[in-house]
C-alpha cells in the first residue's frame, strides 16, 4: 500500500464521526498524485457519495468546464474534500465533523504537496487559510487573491474560489469563478 492509498483505505472504513451512517461511500478522493494543483471542497454531495467519487455531480460538471477552459484536465489535478462523508441532506458540515476529518486531508496534502492549493466554498478556505497563519474572511472578499503561504512544512500559493455550486444557481458567482480560474491560470504559468 502506498501512502494515498493507506489513506483511501482508513477513509473507507472510518466511523470516527456520526456521518458514516448515514454514508453509501465515503469520498477520499482522487486524482494525480504529483499534482501541481489540489482542490479541496466542502463534503461530498448526493452523487458523490452513491459513485465514491468528488465532484461528479453538477458543480463537478462546472468544475470539469471551468477547468477545461484555462487547459486543464482532471487527471492532471487531485481533487478532494475538507470531509470524506456526506453530511444528512447536504447540511453544512459540523465544526467536530470538520475536526474529526481533517487529519486524512492534512496526510494527503502532504503526500501531494502540490504548488497550488484552491478551496472552493467557504468550509474549505475557512480550514486551509488559518493552518497557513491567515485570517478567513467571506468568501466574497477573500476569493480570487493568492496567499503565499507555508504549509504543513511547504510552500505554497493558496487561491480561495466560490463553490462551483454556488455558481449553478448564480451567474455572477459564474463570472467570479471564471475569473479566478483564469488567475489559477495566470499563476501556475508564473511559478512552473
Amino acid at each position: 500500500l502506498d501512502a494515498m492509498e493507506a489513506v483511501e483505505v482508513e477513509v473507507k472504513a472510518c466511523r470516527k464521526c456520526e456521518l458514516w451512517r448515514g454514508r453509501k461511500n465515503a469520498v477520499p478522493g482522487e486524482g494525480n498524485l504529483d499534482a501541481t494543483v489540489m482542490f479541496i471542497g466542502e463534503a461530498p454531495g448526493y452523487r458523490e457519495d452513491v459513485k465514491g467519487q468528488p465532484f461528479v455531480g453538477a458543480a463537478g460538471k462546472l468544475l470539469d468546464e471551468m477547468l477545461s477552459r484555462v487547459g486543464f484536465s482532471r487527471d492532471e489535478v487531485y481533487i478532494t474534500n475538507v470531509v470524506k462523508c456526506r453530511p444528512p441532506e447536504n447540511r453544512d458540515p459540523l465544526p467536530s465533523e470538520i475536526e474529526t476529518c481533517t487529519p486524512y486531508l492534512d496526510r494527503q496534502i502532504r503526500i501531494i504537496e502540490p504548488k497550488f492549493i484552491v478551496t472552493l466554498g467557504k468550509h474549505a478556505a475557512s480550514y486551509i487559510l488559518p493552518k497557513a497563519g491567515f485570517e478567513t474572511g467571506s468568501i466574497t472578499e477573500i476569493h480570487g487573491r493568492v496567499y503565499e503561504a507555508n504549509l504543513l512544512g511547504f510552500k505554497v500559493f493558496i487561491i480561495p474560489m466560490y463553490h462551483p455550486a454556488a455558481a449553478l444557481y448564480n451567474a455572477k458567482y459564474k463570472d467570479e469563478l471564471n475569473r479566478d480560474f483564469q488567475l489559477l491560470r495566470l499563476e501556475f504559468e508564473r511559478r512552473r
